[in-house]
C-alpha cells in the first residue's frame, strides 16, 4: 500500500504526536469580553464596495503599533465620526492572529 497506510505501523494519537513535536499547546481560551452596547438608533450603517470587502492600510491598531494590510468590510458613522470594520493580521507569539475591529476612519487608508 501507498502513502502511510501500513498496518502495524501506528504512530499514535494527533494528539501524541503533537506533545511530541515541541511545539507548545496554545493557552487555554480567555473568558471573551462581554457583549458591547446596542448602537445608538440614529447610526448610519454603508456597506463598502457593494457587499465587497476593499483593501486598506491599518494605522497603528491597539496593542500592534505599526502599518498592516487589511480588508474594509463595513462603514459606520458615529456621533464621534467614521469608523470602519477591519479584518487585519498582526504578528502573534505563534504567528500570524486574525483581527476584526472597528477603528476610526483616521486609522485606516487606501490600499
Amino acid at each position: 500500500m501507498a502513502g502511510g497506510m501500513q498496518r502495524g505501523r501506528h504512530g499514535g494519537s494527533l494528539a501524541d504526536r503533537a506533545a511530541r513535536s515541541g511545539v507548545p499547546a496554545p493557552l487555554p481560551e480567555a473568558t471573551p469580553p462581554p457583549e458591547p452596547p446596542a448602537p445608538p438608533a440614529a447610526e448610519v450603517r454603508r456597506p463598502a464596495g457593494s457587499g465587497r470587502g476593499r483593501h486598506c492600510w491599518v494605522q497603528d491598531p491597539p496593542d500592534a503599533p505599526g502599518t498592516w494590510p487589511g480588508l474594509l468590510v463595513e462603514w459606520r458613522q458615529r456621533e464621534d465620526g467614521w469608523h470602519g470594520r477591519v479584518a487585519y493580521t498582526v504578528v502573534g507569539a505563534h504567528g500570524p492572529v486574525l483581527v476584526e475591529a472597528w477603528l476610526p476612519a483616521e486609522q485606516l487608508s487606501q490600499g
